[in-house]
């Protein structure tokens, strides 16, 4: 490993040396994220899964950073012209675009104006005018001849010469680039003669705002109007200023002829060749920046939709709505088991109300159903307002909850949907996900991609490529950190448990079909090799083994720790989980406790959190989901109006919350809380319950603002 890396690394991160060696060596002996986060707290000294993902990101570009650096300077070395001070710019430098602009004076030129006048043999002509000769103009006659025809000539193609070596000067790139990214302005103006149908872009018609103040959800869709070729976009600096600092370092001889020419050069280098390069860098960064926000924005609300807790014990009845196909009907049981499917027509253009109502009764009463899950697409309103008619008839209490239903459809069309229900078609696929969505949130929604799950903002604007590998991670996170019951879990569950790949997961299944269920962890030797044992077994549990290590979060590596641990206050493996062993290692010296039993304080801290609450699932600590037996209507709204809503959306400007309307309402950023926040990410995430209050209604649109500020109106 490189130390300068290393160093690099810690610095911007702000962590020490000896966890990024420590962390790099572990991924490098081929252990996850996961593993390393939960159980190799001591090596690392207890680093996060994204910050143990960032050394990895950052170490590959200062590799590839480096490898570039060494590129350049054998290539310069190449031609004869490396010199210490060079090379000591291109090893200091800390960016790419840095190590690049250093390269371009020595970079082979395509066919430009400079390279046809070097062709004409004016090469020392162009220097003399940037050494400021003073009899320059009699110089200039001796390059005149049969395809030079005058000494005018030969100044304005020198001139192209000295254009680009200005070009070329890294220095005078690199102040233009810092000059613009400090002070620029980014513009935006509609094109003439282009229709933007539902004015999307419209507050970019006349739009401008400083390069250093500009949001990154602005940034994507600046670019996407521009792309659309709706918008017209420049960043705007001061010239003047610019071209003042090129003469003040140039120009040193103002009563010679070489400064009008130097003047002229400068402000062809600037026009032709500097901004239009150095505007493209600054935007890419711009892009670059604001794709990371969108990414970052997107998986944190992945994550928060992926760990809503699940509705346990509940019998529920999958409801996708739809008018001229009817709605269809799904019974699950509490295990996620498809009880009985069926399909109604309250809506038009059958308009079966009655029967329709008779026929959910008839379910509720037959299979004891609980809740009643409405997907929220099309027809979901006049579903919803259906339901809430119909369960006031029911025999027993049952709620209803809009779901949403976001990738419900691309599941359905699957192939894993087909293969898990063969003889259902579409539709009906898509109730059974809606109920199981409620049901175990996390275990049905890896079953899609995490890209149709629709809580980003400007997906389609980012990398897909950077995109898919974030929320790979996020989805991977979230299932290690609730942990898998073998003997339950799909296919798809199991692909992102640490360690697991598709040939070892095939062999698990096997291995699960021929004994039927795993009894205990250390069956899974026979399964697995060592060092994916060693990986995924921690996120692995089994509620009905024998030993109760086996269904907790502790690692079997650690076992005799969490036995010595229970040895040391005169307790048992089946204390696990009562009130005795919370009231006697709740308050305990993890350290004292660490250095009698030979461990270390992070795992002996995990160790004894399991065995107070060995079945502990980090998402029973959120909370449930909001259950409705009512509906609501915009008419019902009044200014000021107290009301409970669910985040189901969190985005830069701020976030859409669902207050029982048919679309979701916005709270801005503003109007989140009195203290100044960065992003609404803040304060809020993905499945929060809040309160707010109404702001403004706007019937003609159909549109709700609210506010999180009591009294804010």
């Amino acid at each position: 490993m490189n130390e300068e890396i290393i160093k690099n690394i810690s610095l911007e991160l702000n962590i020490k040396d000896y966890q990024v060696v420590n962390t790099l060596k572990l991924l490098e002996d081929g252990a996850t994220i996961p593993f390393i986060a939960r159980y190799r707290k001591e090596v690392t000294g207890a680093l996060d899964e994204n910050t143990i993902s960032k050394i990895n990101e950052v170490y590959v570009y200062q590799v590839n950073l480096l490898k570039r650096k060494q590129e350049v300077i054998r290539l310069i070395e190449e031609k004869g012209l490396l010199t210490s001070e060079l090379k000591n710019k291109v090893m200091e430098a800390s960016k790419l675009v840095e190590v690049e602009d250093l390269y371009r004076p020595f970079k082979e030129k395509k066919k430009t104006k400079a390279t046809e006048a070097i062709k004409l043999g004016l090469e020392p002509l162009a220097k003399e005018i940037l050494k400021e000769n003073k009899n320059i103009l009699e110089i200039a006659k001796k390059f005149v001849n049969d395809k030079v025809i005058n000494k005018e000539m030969a100044i304005e193609q020198a001139l192209y010469i000295v254009s680009e070596e200005i070009s070329d000067n890294a220095n005078f790139r690199k102040y233009i680039r810092n000059n613009m990214e400090k002070y620029g302005i980014i513009k935006c103006s509609k094109k003439k003669n282009k229709e933007d149908k539902d004015k999307l872009y419209e507050m970019y018609y006349d739009f401008k705002e400083k390069v250093s103040y500009v949001k990154p959800h602005r940034i994507l869709a600046i670019n996407r109007g521009e792309k659309e070729e709706i918008l017209n976009v420049k960043i705007e600096v001061n010239m003047d200023y610019i071209e003042n600092y090129l003469k003040n370092k140039l120009i040193h001889k103002p009563n010679y002829e070489t400064a009008s020419m130097l003047e002229l050069a400068i402000k062809d280098a600037l026009k032709r060749l500097i901004m239009p390069s150095v505007e493209r860098e600054v935007r890419a960064d711009l892009t670059v920046k604001a794709q990371e926000g969108a990414i970052k924005n997107f998986s944190e609300n992945l994550r928060n939709i992926l760990l809503q807790p699940p509705i346990k014990e509940k019998t529920v009845l999958g409801f996708d709505p739809a008018f001229r196909t009817g709605c269809k009907l799904a019974v699950i049981s509490p295990t996620g088991e498809l009880l009985h499917i069926d399909v109604i027509y309250p809506h038009e253009p059958k308009c079966e109300v009655e029967k329709a109502k008779n026929k959910v009764l008839e379910l509720i009463d037959k299979y004891k159903i609980d809740i009643i899950a409405i997907g929220n697409g099309t027809a979901s309103r006049e579903s919803e307002a259906f339901v809430a008619k119909t369960i006031k008839e029911a025999k027993r209490n049952v709620s209803y909850i809009m779901v949403n239903e976001a990738g419900a459809s691309v599941y359905s069309a699957s192939k894993l949907a087909q293969k898990e229900f063969p003889t259902l078609h579409v539709e009906e696929r898509s109730a059974v996900s809606i109920a199981r969505r409620l049901i175990d949130p996390l275990a049905e929604l890896v079953k899609i991609d995490p890209k149709s799950i629709g809580v980003g903002m400007y997906q389609h604007d980012v990398a897909e490529k950077k995109l898919d590998q974030e929320l790979i991670l996020v989805v991977e996170s979230a299932v290690n950190s609730v942990g898998v019951n073998v003997n339950t879990a799909s296919e798809e569950l199991l692909s992102y448990v640490s360690g697991l790949n598709k040939r070892v997961i095939d062999k698990l299944l096997d291995y699960k079909k021929k004994v039927g269920k795993i009894l205990a962890r250390k069956e899974l030797l026979k399964v697995f090799s060592a060092k994916v044992y060693e990986q995924a077994i921690g996120f692995l549990r089994i509620p009905e083994a024998a030993n109760g290590f086996d269904k907790t979060a502790i690692h079997p590596e650690s076992y005799k720790v969490a036995e010595d641990i229970l040895k040391k206050f005169n307790l048992t493996i089946e204390d696990m989980g009562t009130e005795k062993i919370k009231t006697v290692l709740q308050n305990v010296d993890v350290k004292q406790i660490s250095s009698e039993v030979g461990s270390d304080i992070y795992t002996v801290e995990d160790i004894i959190k399991a065995l107070i609450a060995p079945l502990r699932d980090p998402r029973d600590l959120l909370e449930a989901p909001i259950l409705k037996s009512d509906i609501l209507t915009i008419d019902d709204l009044k200014i000021g109006m107290e009301l409970e809503g669910v985040v189901r959306n969190v985005i830069d400007f701020g976030a859409f919350i669902d207050i029982g309307l048919h679309d979701d309402a916005l709270v801005h950023i503003s109007q989140i809380c009195n203290e100044y926040i960065k992003h609404p990410s803040d304060v809020l995430r993905v499945g929060q319950i809040v309160k707010c209050y109404v702001l403004e209604v706007n019937k003609e649109k159909n549109k709700v603002s609210l506010t999180l500020k009591k009294g804010e109106f």
